[in-house]
């Protein structure tokens, strides 16, 4: 250990004396991006083995009975959770937004490791997840402990996270820009070029790492033949209409579903009711299996049969309306299955499932516009490609996005304008009826959510027990007038004293103001108590619930200077609006600067 101190010390002594802050940063930038396409090969890798084994070892899919593969990978996990990681581990993205607002940008040890374990039992068994956010949580984590290593400052190590996600993202999709744009609109970076430059960098450098590894080989191989048409127009703002009614349906099954589960306290019976569930699902509709890449790829390349599998409507799919009707299925259940895969204790993201779901809607809605009998002719790739778009817009509420994903990914720049029409007609829909995302729900309600809004972020930053001062002598109603004066006024250099009952509950103060007329009358020091002078605080902070907002709100509300801090019903301290606003500006400065 003191090795590894002295190893540590010379190396910051030599970093900071030879290498200037902003050099750091871009160094840092390129070795996270290197180890997060290192992570997204990783896990994709260990992913497409084991699909691999049961597709050409196994065979259990000639055999009809695959659809029990995601019920022993779920149990692989829940097995891995008992007796590896004793916690099921929370979901990527809300994790690392979670640790940026309260926690410093700090993420434990083992958030690099288990999601390469638990990601690819649960997708390479057939569950209806993405690999990218275990990905991004595992690159994220690696990146944050770098940070803490290297003793790098908050804001920073804030960067570098978003870094991590960025190359992850960029390597899975070799789409760097688009990698950048995720970055900024989902962990709220600014766009600045201080932020601009090591994005790209992290960007770059993960997606050579792709191509080092992985060759030229890409997700979808398909590039777009058919170029946008005016006359088209009016069906992309349906297409979006269509998107954003579905990223609300998205979002809407997820908590629902999820509530639903957590009613349910063992995770025995999560795992035994959503494995059943998921197996149904299956049975019926194959194409929900697993990620769902070669459903994309086919409905691109028009093979429509071979996109839907083996279903027990196989003698019907001559008939275009039955194969209307499978794909929407896909569109709806494909949430569902996601969303019961998570339940039932399953690890994945949710940005590959809601490709798979747009891209199965905007296959629907070109098909339904091509044999509805009127005439009118669109491209079904053209429709399947943006119908990914705008679902990605509507549900992370991220249309530059959406837009540059798509585009970047299947070289599909011409389509720029029906992406723009169909991912804005998403997003504003989706906006209009939810507030929040899935990846930002429960961070609003606990008020851990950084947003553009810089005062809104200070005050998330700021943390309560900072700005709590506890050097106040307690007083009890009992205590008579001399008793005060001698064991409190006498003793204390403030002019406030909480008065506390015999449980240390909190039931009132008194301001040096209050027995400034008497404090000299010994005549009262007997006859008077402490209950004679106190009364009610203009307004309670309570510790745990309350936010800096809510804090902030109190003090311009009551206009007091000072406010006391009530922990489990009892007096825990004050905070006074001085060394608030002071914290605040220090904090505002670090943001900021």
């Amino acid at each position: 250990m003191p090795t590894k101190s002295k190893f540590l010390k010379r190396l910051l002594i030599l970093r900071y004396k030879y290498i200037s802050e902003k050099n750091f940063i871009f160094l840092l930038s390129l070795v996270i991006g290197l180890l997060s396409g290192i992570v997204s090969v990783t896990i994709k890798n260990i992913t497409f083995t084991i699909e691999a084994i049961f597709e050409k070892g196994i065979i259990l899919s000639q055999n009809s009975i695959y659809f029990i593969l995601p019920i022993i990978g779920l149990f692989l996990v829940y097995l891995f959770v008992k007796y590896v990681s004793k916690k099921p581990s929370g979901h990527a993205i809300p994790s690392i937004l979670y640790s940026l607002s309260k926690r410093d940008g700090i993420l434990e040890k083992k958030n690099i490791y288990f999601p390469l374990i638990t990601a690819p039992l649960t997708a390479g068994f057939g569950g209806s997840v993405g690999l990218l956010g275990p990905a991004i949580l595992s690159a994220s984590a690696i990146s944050s402990n770098l940070g803490q290593f290297l003793h790098i400052n908050r804001k920073t190590r804030s960067l570098l996270i978003g870094c991590a996600a960025a190359g992850a993202i960029a390597s899975i999709f070799k789409s760097p820009i688009a990698a950048i744009i995720f970055a900024i609109e989902v962990f709220s970076l600014d766009l600045t070029f201080a932020s601009l430059l090591p994005l790209l960098i992290a960007s770059v450098s993960s997606v050579i790492t792709s191509y080092f590894f992985l060759g030229d080989s890409v997700l979808f191989d398909f590039n777009v033949s058919e170029k946008f048409l005016i006359k088209d127009t009016l069906f992309y703002i349906i297409l979006g209409i269509g998107t954003g009614i579905a990223s609300v349906y998205f979002s809407k099954i997820y908590f629902g579903i999820t509530s639903i589960f957590n009613r349910l306290k063992s995770a025995k019976h999560k795992l035994i009711i959503g494995g059943l569930a998921i197996g149904t699902m299956l049975f019926f509709i194959p194409p929900l299996y697993g990620e769902g890449f070669g459903f994309i790829n086919n409905l691109m390349l028009g093979n429509d049969i071979e996109a839907l599998g083996n279903t027990p409507f196989d003698e019907h799919l001559d008939n275009i309306w039955i194969v209307i009707g499978l794909l929407f299925g896909i569109t709806i259940f494909k949430a569902i299955a996601m969303t019961t895969t998570f339940a039932a204790g399953g690890t994945g993201g949710i940005i590959i499932p809601t490709l798979v779901m747009g891209s199965a809607l905007g296959n629907v809605v070109a098909k339904v516009i091509n044999n509805c009998g009127l005439g009118f002719t669109v491209s079904e790739a053209n429709f399947t490609l943006i119908g990914m778009a705008g679902l990605i817009a509507g549900v992370l509420h991220a249309p530059l996005t959406a837009i540059f994903l798509i585009a970047e990914i299947t070289g599909g720049y011409e389509l720029f304008v029906p992406l723009m029409i169909t991912a804005s007609m998403s997003f504003i829909i989706n906006k209009n009826g939810l507030d929040h995302t899935i990846y930002t729900k429960e961070l609003i309600e606990k008020g851990a959510l950084l947003t553009q809004d810089k005062d809104k972020n200070v005050l998330i930053l700021m943390k309560l027990d900072s700005v709590i001062e506890q050097d106040f002598i307690q007083l009890h109603p009992e205590m008579t007038l001399g008793e005060m004066l001698k064991n409190g006024v006498s003793k204390s250099s403030r002019n406030l004293f909480p008065v506390t009952d015999s449980n240390g509950g909190f039931v009132g103060i008194i301001l040096l103001d209050d027995i400034r007329t008497v404090m000299f009358d010994q005549s009262l020091y007997q006859s008077t108590t402490v209950e004679t002078f106190m009364h009610q605080a203009p307004e309670y902070i309570i510790y745990e619930q309350d936010s800096m907002q809510d804090v902030m709100r109190k003090f311009q509300d009551s206009q007091a200077w000072n406010l006391p801090v009530i922990k489990d019903n009892k007096y825990y301290g004050f905070v006074s609006k001085s060394k608030l606003l002071t914290a605040y500006r220090h904090e505002l400065i670090n943001f900021t600067s």
